[in-house]
């Protein structure tokens, strides 16, 4: 009887840690074929949730020198196709690299996780996650970002989120514009620009944080770079978005372009190289001026709280971002007709 009542008690706790233990199946990791597992996901709910369940509530700590070069370096190496040593050197540094294939789970634009529909091209696309290693409860301690890496063509272009909860949905314009050109990489912000002391947590405005290492090896790969951002409408009431190119030259072409195709879609914009009453051009912005010292073309688009916040309006800023920022990277179809605002 004893030794039966045993086997009861190690077959039923078996049962409860599977049970307990188990994902659900659209974030389960499924083995790649010799590379791993893999994390099947929507990249842009991921995204989201990390913006709202970490970044949100996060400390920030300033990294050493020593800790933002070496994720600093792990990055690269990863970009230069070392992947093995990337993962040696980013683990010095607590981070990690997970593979997600991103399940474009095609309801985002309804629920406002990325404002794309997710779906098409972008379904079943590839990137790899750099973060830290200890989960979402290290991350709440450091408060030093992710980076995201399309997989399966040549990287050629940045894209960067340094305020992903204070200027809110800047995160879910970041996604749509990687999803929507291939070869790009996103690295964002892990803490609230306030986190920190003093602005040691606006990753915008320092040099000393992993964000800006990151961004540096980005220039140093000649990669142009779009940075994302928002503003509260009453901030600039008779704009909806702000586009510059910083306090570089090589921008202004791609700033003209993407200027001329949200104006053709009916939204008010202010181009800073011609008006100098637009007071959010970037000017002060540092990976700005570290595009313009490496002469790389650099883009600064702030977008008003009502862009952002309606799905629509938010993919169609998205495609027009994602369009006319690195020519030959995506086509771009007109909008119908005027917004109607």
């Amino acid at each position: 009887m004893a030794t039966l009542l045993v086997g009861a008690l190690i077959t039923t706790a078996a049962v409860l840690i599977t049970t307990v233990g188990e994902r659900p199946s659209s974030e389960r990791p499924k083995e790649a074929e010799g590379k791993g597992a893999e994390l099947e996901v929507d990249l842009g709910r991921r995204i989201a949730e990390f913006s709202a369940e970490v970044v949100t509530d996060a400390h920030y700590r300033p990294p050493d020198r020593t800790e933002r070069d070496t994720v600093a370096d792990g990055v690269a190496l990863y970009l230069d196709g070392k992947r093995e040593e990337a993962a040696r050197r980013l683990a010095e540094a607590d981070f990690r690299i997970q593979i997600i294939r991103d399940t474009a789970a095609g309801d985002a634009g309804a629920n406002g996780a990325d404002g794309t529909d997710g779906t098409d091209a972008s379904r079943g696309r590839r990137y790899a996650e750099i973060a830290d290693r200890g989960g979402a409860a290290a991350e709440s301690r450091r408060g030093w970002g992710r980076v995201y890496i399309a997989l399966g063509a040549p990287v050629s272009y940045s894209v960067q989120v340094p305020h992903p909860v204070a200027d809110a949905h800047s995160d879910a314009l970041g996604v749509g514009i990687l999803r929507g050109a291939p070869g790009g990489v996103l690295v964002i912000a892990g803490a609230h620009r306030r986190a920190g002391e003093g602005n040691a947590a606006d990753m915008a405005h320092r040099t000393d944080t992993v964000f800006h290492a990151v961004c540096e090896q980005f220039a140093a790969r000649r990669m142009p770079g779009i940075q994302v951002h928002g503003f509260a409408d009453a901030s600039d009431p008779a704009h909806d978005i702000v586009v510059s190119p910083g306090i570089g030259e090589e921008g202004r072409p791609r700033a003209e372009t993407l200027s001329d195709d949200l104006g053709e879609d009916g939204f008010r914009v202010c181009r800073a190289w011609l008006d100098s009453r637009c007071q959010l051009a970037g000017r002060t912005n540092e990976q700005g001026r570290l595009a313009a010292k490496e002469n790389l073309p650099f883009l600064h688009v702030e977008v008003n709280r009502t862009v952002r916040d309606d799905g629509k309006l938010r993919a169609l800023a998205v495609e027009a971002m994602r369009a006319a920022t690195w020519p030959g990277t995506a086509s771009r179809s007109p909008a119908p007709g005027p917004l109607g605002r």
